[in-house]
């Protein structure tokens, strides 16, 4: 299965007006990442960068003066995503913006079925959070050291590490392919075990008012509690008699 996890970096924040200034991109297959990357910084025609998106990645106007427009860069961008599920963290704010650039040239949204969000992804994992790319680095023991700003392609690269621990993909690759596990199966003897009972019963670990105390809080439950159910359950007239 092969995967682009993706981030973008952007002049503000309603894709209506703003523009994409950064797209970074790392290729996986079968949750290994390949090498093959994407990185372009984007001129937003003359759409100027809002000074809090520069305070967050620190591209300024200046930086992408000279480089390609989005439509120039749209073709090299759709065929590395071509056929791949996309992965970014918070994927409903990159993809609005992808989406909209992909209108302005007339290309087909991206379905919403080739999109997961890693950030849904930790969500459900960690619900007590914190789950900003740092803090899932902090959790994981991944490097962010170089993370001063946003950067789209570094940022990238720290997600594909994100991801993977979020799926357990680490743990998925040991698992022995199909192949190998019925080599190894055929070359397992059986060997049989015999279990025999002891020749008299463990002490109990429970105290008699520990047990007391058990029997006065089921007496409490009624007639209808789930531990009456239990087979071999002491009953608690039997425990306090």
């Amino acid at each position: 299965m092969r995967e682009i996890i993706f981030d973008t970096e952007t002049t503000g924040l309603d894709p209506r007006d703003d523009r994409v200034i950064e797209i970074g991109g790392v290729e996986l297959d079968n949750r290994f990442p390949t090498g093959r990357t994407f990185h372009m910084y984007i001129n937003p025609q003359g759409r100027p960068v809002h000074p809090d998106a520069l305070a967050v990645h620190g591209i300024s106007d200046t930086d992408l003066v000279g480089k390609p427009t989005f439509a120039q860069i749209a073709g090299d961008f759709v065929d590395f995503i071509d056929g791949a599920r996309l992965v970014a963290h918070n994927a409903g704010f990159d993809m609005g913006f992808i989406n909209a650039e992909f209108a302005r040239l007339g290309l087909p949204p991206v379905a919403p079925e080739r999109v997961v969000d890693s950030l849904a992804l930790a969500r459900r994992k960690h619900p007590m959070g914190p789950n900003s790319l740092d803090a899932l680095c902090r959790r994981y023991g991944i490097d962010n050291s170089r993370r001063t700003k946003h950067g789209a392609l570094l940022d990238s690269e720290l997600l594909a590490e994100v991801y993977i621990e979020l799926i357990g993909g680490k743990q998925a690759t040991l698992i022995l392919d199909t192949a190998e596990t019925a080599r190894v199966e055929q070359s397992i003897e059986a060997v049989e075990i015999a279990i025999r009972l002891r020749p008299r019963p463990l002490a109990p670990r429970l105290t008699s008012g520990e047990t007391e105390a058990h029997a006065r809080l089921v007496a409490q439950l009624g007639d209808k509690a789930l531990w009456l159910q239990v087979p071999g359950a002491v009953r608690p007239a039997e425990a306090l008699s």
